[in-house]
Order: C-alpha cells, then sequence, then structure tokens
C-alpha cells in the first residue's frame, strides 16, 4: 500500500509539473532554444539524436524504442544571460544634443521547461509526448538608451506539443514520426520619437503546426546512429499594432506569419566498454527561410507607421551546431558526462540588431545522472557558451536592412551566458512491479 501510494503521488506530480510546462514563461535570451534536455545538455548535446535518454524525442522521435515501459522526464533549464551594450561613434542618439547611453544588460534570465513521456504498447509499438518551449526571447532596454530605434523590451513565448509514434522494425532499426501544435505569444516594441521618447508596440499571439520525424540505426551492439528531423513551422501571429497619438499611419488589428526553421540532426553513440562512451552530433538549422516578417492589415494591405511599411527584415543565414561528449559509469549509481561544441550562429555581422545580438559561440558543460532509486534517477548538467563579441552596425554605409533610413546605431556587446539544467526520470513500471503488463521487458 505505501509503495502503491508513493506510486500515485509521483504521477500526480507529473501531470502537475506538465501542467507547469504549458502555463510557464517561456522566456530565453535567444531565437531558438536548444536548452530541451538536462541529460543531453551535460554533454554539449552530443548524440542526442541517438539516444541516450527519452527527451531524445525532441530531436528524433525514433528513439523512443530504447526505453521499455512508461518513462517520464520533466526537468527546468535556468538560463543566465548577459549582453552589455555599448554604443560607438557614429551613433546619432549618443552624440549631441541628446547623449543617450547603452544598456548594462540586455537579456534576462529565464526558466525554460520541459517534460517528456514515452510509454511502450506493445513490443515493437511506443508511444511519446514531448512538451516545451523551442522558441523564446526576452529583452529589456532602460529608456532612453542609444539603440531604441531598432530595440525596445521584446518578449517572445512558445509552448509546442509533440505527441509521437515508434516502431522497432528490428533490432538494427528504428523508425519514428510526430506532429507539432505550437502556441506563441509575441510583444514587442521599437522605438520611434527620440525626444520625448515614444514607441511603437506589436502585440500578437497565434498557432503554428510541424512535424518530426527520425530513424535510429544500431549497426552494432555498441553503436547507435539517430537522424532526427523537426519540420519548418509557419506561425500564424494576430494581434493589435499601438502608434503613439497623432502619429500617421495604421493602427488595430494586423497579422503576420514568422517562418520558422526545419532543423535536422545527426547523433552518433559508441559504448567502448561498460564504463565508457563517446557521442558526436552535427545539426542545421533552416534559418535562411526566415527572411523578411511583414505586418499586415487584415485587409492585407502592410501596416504602416509614418508612412512606411513595418517590417522585421532579420534575413538570418542556416545555422550550424557540431559537439561531441564522452560518458563515464563511475559507479553503479553515479555517472558522470562532458563535452564541447561549436555553433554557426544564423545573425551575421551584415543583419545583427541589438535586439537580438548573436554571434558564434563555443559550449563547454558537464553533467551526472544519479540513481535514487532503482526507478528513478536525477539528471543534472551546467554550460557555459563563449560567446564571440558582436559588432553592430546599423547606417546607411553598412547595408544593414534594419537602417531606417535617418538614425544609425554602431555599438559592441559584450555576451556570454550560463545554464544549470535539472531533471527527474522515472519509470513506473519498476516504481509498481506487481503491475505487470504483457508489452513490458
Amino acid at each position: 500500500m505505501f509503495r502503491l501510494g508513493w506510486a500515485n503521488s509521483l504521477r500526480a506530480g507529473t501531470a502537475l509539473g506538465l501542467l507547469v510546462i504549458l502555463t510557464a514563461q517561456a522566456n530565453a535570451g535567444a531565437f531558438a532554444i536548444r536548452e530541451q534536455s538536462s541529460y543531453g545538455q551535460g554533454t554539449s548535446f552530443a548524440g542526442v539524436a541517438a539516444g541516450g535518454s527519452v527527451s531524445s524525442m525532441f530531436w528524433n522521435p525514433a528513439t523512443l524504442t530504447q526505453f521499455p515501459g512508461i518513462v517520464s522526464e520533466n526537468g527546468f533549464t535556468a538560463i543566465i544571460p548577459r549582453a552589455h551594450q555599448t554604443p560607438q561613434a557614429g551613433s546619432t542618439l549618443a552624440g549631441p544634443p541628446l547623449f543617450y547611453r547603452g544598456v548594462e544588460n540586455s537579456a534576462d534570465m529565464a526558466l525554460v521547461p520541459n517534460g517528456y513521456t514515452s510509454y511502450q504498447i506493445s513490443p515493437n509499438l511506443w508511444l511519446g509526448l514531448g512538451i516545451n518551449a523551442p522558441f523564446g526571447l526576452s529583452v529589456s532596454f532602460q529608456e532612453p538608451w542609444a539603440g531604441r530605434n531598432y530595440a525596445g523590451d521584446t518578449t517572445l513565448k512558445t509552448y509546442n506539443a509533440n505527441p509521437s509514434i515508434a516502431w522497432r522494425v528490428n533490432d538494427w532499426f528504428s523508425i519514428g514520426v510526430g506532429v507539432q501544435a505550437q502556441y506563441a505569444t509575441i510583444r514587442q516594441a521599437t522605438g520611434l520619437a527620440p525626444f520625448p521618447p515614444t514607441s511603437t508596440v506589436l502585440d500578437g499571439k497565434g498557432w503554428g503546426f510541424g512535424a518530426t520525424a527520425g530513424v535510429t540505426f544500431t549497426p552494432w551492439a555498441s553503436t547507435t546512429i539517430g537522424l532526427g528531423w523537426r519540420s519548418a513551422i509557419n506561425q500564424d501571429i494576430n494581434g493589435t499594432l499601438a502608434i503613439p497619438p497623432g502619429v500617421p499611419g495604421t493602427p488595430g488589428s494586423v497579422e503576420t506569419t514568422i517562418n520558422l526553421p526545419d532543423i535536422v540532426t545527426l547523433g552518433i553513440r559508441h559504448r567502448i566498454d561498460d564504463r565508457w562512451t563517446v557521442m558526436g552530433t552535427a545539426e542545421w538549422s533552416n534559418w535562411s527561410r526566415i527572411g523578411t516578417i511583414t505586418i499586415n492589415q487584415l485587409n492585407g494591405g502592410p501596416a504602416t507607421v509614418l508612412g512606411v511599411p513595418v517590417t522585421s527584415p532579420l534575413q538570418y543565414d542556416d545555422g550550424w551546431f557540431f559537439s561531441a561528449g564522452v560518458e563515464y559509469r563511475w559507479t553503479d549509481r553515479l555517472t558522470v558526462r562532458g563535452g564541447v561544441g561549436y555553433e554557426i550562429s544564423p545573425i551575421t555581422d551584415q543583419v545583427r540588431t541589438p535586439r537580438l545580438p548573436d554571434n558564434d559561440r563555443v559550449w563547454a558543460s558537464i553533467g551526472l545522472s544519479w540513481k535514487i532509486a532503482k526507478f528513478a534517477h536525477f539528471d543534472l548538467a551546467y554550460t557555459h557558451l563563449f560567446i564571440k563579441d558582436p559588432n553592430i552596425n546599423i547606417s546607411a554605409a553598412s547595408g544593414n536592412p534594419s537602417f531606417n533610413g535617418s538614425i544609425s546605431y554602431i555599438g559592441t556587446v559584450d555576451a556570454q551566458t550560463d545554464m544549470i539544467s535539472g531533471s527527474l526520470v522515472v519509470r513506473f513500471d519498476d516504481l509498481e512491479p506487481t503491475v505487470k503488463k504483457p508489452f513490458m521487458k
């Protein structure tokens, strides 16, 4: 009775955790949020598309077939970013007569949740569900500041549900597919008149839908190769555009579509012996499809401020990510891991703005798994990002598509990020061994 009561309590806790995930603010200091797995973060996400934890289903639903029974994983990642922005000579508002300053830290802290459940319903068939926040941005700027015409307080939140199904064809080969339903909200302020400081504000929310698919191949018992795909999502947004009184424009209801990227991830895991495992990842993100975001009135015409169409010319390149990691089983209860990665940002010098001053970065991560019972363990991880200091040049001479034709902003950014992640993994059929199912291994 005591054991069964404990099981019911944990299940209730998991359900509550999923409710928190659905209602929590998915804020982050970057547009794409890679931090979807405490286990994966411990190796800088090396090998995640080849499995290792239930959260691997985020990158590749075929990895579900690696986890017998009923397994639940719920976790959070604390993202602690820093982006110190300093205007340089040539910035219109940093010079006379206004002398507007920079920003000590434009990046906000965030707590990003994730939850995954795997359920084996027959010897070769699995169902899975992932709930997470794959995209997000939260930045704030103390007014008045010198780059206000290109960046004001902005919050983007996403909530993604991803049910999946996976089939083990044989001991060598598994396949998986899934669907994505994603809800997004956005609030974005952009400076207008510099003195007195006024701004336009875009508020919106909406749905987008996509798919996931993947395969795993195990040519030898010690080696698994995985290839996963998260489809592009055309995120529809409906909302309002607010502009200051007396400013010519088209305030009111607006709509737009944000073309979010496909992501393809290749992973490999190789077990050297009973204690050592090595892994690697290569990932491509199709950010070039985002292009320029155009804000339209409901009649199809462009929304305007001062007679100029309201757009966000992001013009990103594709992104790339590479990582390698190692795992060591220290004892039957403790496993430690580490990894390094290199990420090529889709945001180039040509198009960078102070709203999202991203650049290439090096990942350095450590992590561990601690088994607290036969049926449960904790995953913990820490990561530091060494970000190449971004430069920003929005001026007539720069060719930056965000230049508004009159106000220049030239600046430097001192950027870095720390991340701490933790999750609890529970196998419920081990928690209740008296409840046996014919499909359990």
